[in-house]
């Protein structure tokens, strides 16, 4: 765990000293999980969005865009079951007066039982090697099986409180489980309490309830009230999506772990609206075809895992996760839902207006099926950060940190450096840029020795640096460096833009 924790502060620390991420309102000694993303921060970002959205609708023919507004008619969120069911199960620790989340205390502990099987699998590995047959041992060895009765247990009986709102029984799960205060050790717990979420705030000049509404808690919502209006100006036959990019806001008691879980956050979120009957079909499709998205990325495939819903929300008929192992372990990282018809039935019930889709096939009227795939961007963005970042020992015995982010996403995708500042080598330099700049983020560098120089490169993730020397002004050729191989070859300028797209465009991704 020590170690886990260890590398967290190190992504951390790397974020702010080279402007990824800071915390916000810094001067005022800041304000708890809120964080701004700096000027590499901030192109990271937009690049994973971009990879997003094209994978998503510039790639899908019937798949399109839209962008709501962040504030939306109070009605909405009582429609969506927000005002009323939106809440956290959350317990305080007396001794620490830490609070935490009591589902997620609980989670915690069954991902401590299971490491415990993983550890038998490992000595299985260690012991019998080749012929180790781990599917034979994980369906006979009575360590593993106890634990997964255990789990099994555990999970079945947290299920049933969630689902019965008897949050005595998650209480009580949290005592028998004996489960402790990370900090203060103790199981001196509070009862179990509810708390909403929702940011609510006034409109306009006069208070009161008529006044009152929230700040977004998901971007869905303005997709399923606008349901009709993208479907007939769009003339979109059944099935097709609508995807959205924005922020939304939620009163997390429990903020915490960097930008993993803020109160300020951005969701890329897509509702793909089908025939009644078809959702399950649609649903092992974006399952399949999500989880392909992140492992194009090569982040390493076994930082991935679905995880199914313990307690189903109250619109699902089916839910998973795909979690990725951050610095913390295997969290969440993105939901794939099916959500019945239940949004558009009760936006149609509180509203009075009718959010049904003729299909001519059928001859019929229907209100249609949902599948969601939402993912959070400040997630994505930590889980490419964490897993990227690499302290790695040369052959000379030295230390280089590199971030090894995928090309497509890199922030600059090559930076150009003077070998020194005099004899025509900057002018030839910002030549180079101007020739590539249209296409790619460049980046002029001329402070320093040439070996610092690719080191500050290395640790912002910048794919390609090229040094333009003496020779340069002789013949044109540069002299091209590879941030991952940190080989050095001699190109002609009229081949950079080739080498740098064929290494930093996405099309290899989206293929």
């Amino acid at each position: 765990m020590e170690q886990k924790e260890d590398k967290l502060k190190e992504v951390i620390s790397h974020a702010k000293e080279y402007g990824f991420v800071f915390p916000s309102s810094e001067i005022y000694d800041g304000l708890a999980a809120t964080y701004d993303y700096g000027q590499l921060g901030a192109e990271l970002k937009n690049n994973i969005k971009s990879y997003w959205w094209k994978s998503m609708v510039q790639m899908h023919e019937n798949i399109v865009g839209l962008d709501a507004s962040i504030f939306m008619h109070p009605t909405t969120w009582k429609a969506s079951g927000h005002v009323d069911a939106f809440n956290d199960p959350l317990i305080d620790n007396k001794d620490s007066k830490k609070r935490y989340r009591a589902d997620v205390l609980i989670e915690e502990h069954i991902e401590k039982i299971r490491q415990k099987i993983e550890k038998e699998v490992e000595k299985g590995i260690k012991k019998f090697g080749d012929s180790f047959d781990e599917a034979q041992f994980r369906a006979t060895n009575t360590n593993v099986l106890r634990n997964m009765e255990k789990i099994t247990s555990i999970e079945d009986r947290m299920r049933v409180s969630l689902e019965n709102n008897d949050l005595e029984g998650v209480y009580q799960l949290i005592m028998d489980c004996e489960i402790v205060c990370p900090i203060s050790g103790s199981r001196n717990w509070t009862e179990v309490r509810q708390f909403n979420l929702m940011f609510s705030t006034e409109l306009g000049s006069v208070a009161g309830d008529a006044a009152t509404i929230y700040l977004r808690p998901e971007t869905a919502q303005g997709i399923f009230v606008n349901f009709l209006n993208v479907q007939k100006s769009g003339r979109m036959k059944i099935p097709f999506g609508i995807a959205q990019i924005g922020k939304a806001f939620r009163n997390e008691i429990v903020a915490r772990q960097f930008i993993f879980r803020m109160r300020e956050f951005e969701q890329m979120e897509m509702q793909f609206f089908c025939r009644p009957g078809d959702e399950m079909k649609w649903y092992s499709y974006w399952k399949e075809t999500r989880e392909n998205w992140h492992k194009k990325l090569g982040l390493g495939d076994k930082n991935y895992r679905f995880h199914d819903h313990i307690k189903l929300a109250h619109y699902a008929n089916a839910a998973c996760d795909i979690e990725f192992n951050f610095p913390m372990g295997f969290k969440e990282l993105e939901g794939i839902h099916s959500r019945t018809d239940f949004d558009l039935k009760q936006h149609e019930q509180f509203s009075g207006k009718k959010l049904q889709y003729f299909d001519p096939e059928l001859n019929q009227n229907y209100v249609p099926f949902v599948v969601e795939t939402s993912v959070g961007l400040d997630r994505m963005f930590l889980s490419v950060l964490s897993s990227s970042h690499k302290i790695e020992l040369l052959e000379d015995g030295s230390e280089r940190v590199v971030l090894r982010i995928p090309p497509a996403l890199a922030p600059y995708k090559v930076a150009i450096m003077p070998l020194t500042k005099k004899d025509g080598l900057p002018e030839k330099a910002r030549e180079i840029i101007d020739s590539l700049k249209f296409d790619f983020l460049c980046q002029y560098d001329e402070k320093d020795s040439i070996g610092k120089r690719y080191r500050r490169q290395d640790a912002i993730g910048t794919p390609y640096s090229v040094t333009v020397d003496h020779q340069t002004l002789e013949d044109n050729t540069v002299t091209i460096r590879d941030r991952d191989t940190m080989e050095q070859i001699r190109i002609n300028i009229a081949d950079l833009y080739r080498m740098i797209d064929e290494k930093s465009n996405m099309r290899s991704l989206l293929a």
